[in-house]
């Protein structure tokens, strides 16, 4: 900053897009894909760039060719304008009443296909109690789960377990076994007597984040360990999809037990080897420690504490 400028200068100047925009670029360490992220042009974006960094008299990137690098002074802009980013993003959430019923907007963070009717009653009685709070579900990746966390975007996240970065916390929220299923129009539909062999050469249908390290590595752990050699035929991070794909016979693949047993009832899937099924791959609670809590994010999370404590008693 110029020192004839004074210390309001960035106060009564600063356009939050800019940072905005900034963080955007700073997360996906690339113009054209925050571009993308933005709905913006890439010349608006790197515009944009340049002037948070006139603004405030810093580099915040170097460039080599399309990749970006977040410079020093980079990472702890970014660090300031993702506190900025948590706290506009709770603008919008109501406090309690004079009458002390509270209202307010909790916004969960969620991995497409958990279903859970012990939960799904759960909301049914929050709601009852608390008729005033809204509700938004962000459904997302995994990855993107924790990230919304991190940014204190989000009040809470529900998501299959990852390593967790400093300050977020996690317990069982959801215990689940995945097996392998094939759907009705697969050659395998409707054979008795499949063992593992069987499943050799057959071609997958798995979920994006199912990789060595990712929330979902289990799957391809099972899949490397019985010498699977047929190829991802189709991927998804959405488990409607992921089901679609396997009903429509592309490939057999790995779903949670507990989502398949009413279609292997009408005759849409049928249980695989291995009897024992795949690998438990459990959804958790997630929050962050420093998040500050509207009453009605605290009412929730204390309401679903209790409701997980109650399933582990």
């Amino acid at each position: 900053m110029s020192k004839d400028r004074p210390d309001t200068y960035l106060n009564d100047r600063l356009d939050w897009n800019l940072l905005r925009t900034f963080l955007a670029i700073a997360r996906e360490k690339s113009v054209s894909r925050a571009a993308t992220h933005l709905h913006l042009t890439q010349p608006a974006v790197s515009q944009a760039l340049r002037r948070l960094e006139e603004q405030l008299a810093l580099r915040l990137v170097d460039r080599h060719g399309p990749r970006i690098e977040v410079t020093q002074a980079g990472v702890e802009v970014q660090k300031i304008a993702e506190e900025i980013y948590g706290t506009v993003s709770r603008l919008s959430l109501a406090d309690v009443d004079r009458d002390h019923d509270i209202s307010g907007t909790v916004r969960i963070a969620i991995v497409s296909g958990i279903d859970f009717p012990a939960y799904d009653d759960f909301l049914a009685e929050f709601h009852r109690t608390y008729p005033r709070i809204e509700f938004e579900s962000l459904v997302m990746r995994s990855a993107d789960v924790v990230n919304s966390l991190q940014q204190k975007a989000s009040t809470l996240g529900l998501t299959p377990r990852r390593a967790l970065p400093k300050r977020i916390e996690g317990r069982v929220f959801l215990r689940q076994r995945y097996a392998l299923f094939c759907g009705r129009h697969h050659a395998l539909f409707g054979r008795d007597g499949l063992s593992v062999p069987d499943l050799a050469g057959q071609q997958f249908v798995s979920f994006t984040g199912d990789k060595v390290g990712d929330h979902m590595s289990p799957l391809t752990i099972f899949r490397d360990e019985m010498g699977f050699t047929g190829r991802v035929i189709a991927s998804s991070s959405s488990m409607a999809e992921v089901k679609r794909f396997i009903f429509s016979g592309l490939g057999i693949g790995c779903l949670p037990e507990h989502i398949v047993s009413h279609d292997i009832e009408q005759g849409r899937f049928q249980r695989l080897p291995p009897a024992e099924g795949v690998a438990d791959v459990d959804v958790y609670f997630l929050w962050s420690q420093d998040r500050k809590l509207s009453a009605a994010e605290a009412a929730f999370i204390a309401a679903l504490n209790r409701f997980i404590d109650a399933r582990e008693a």
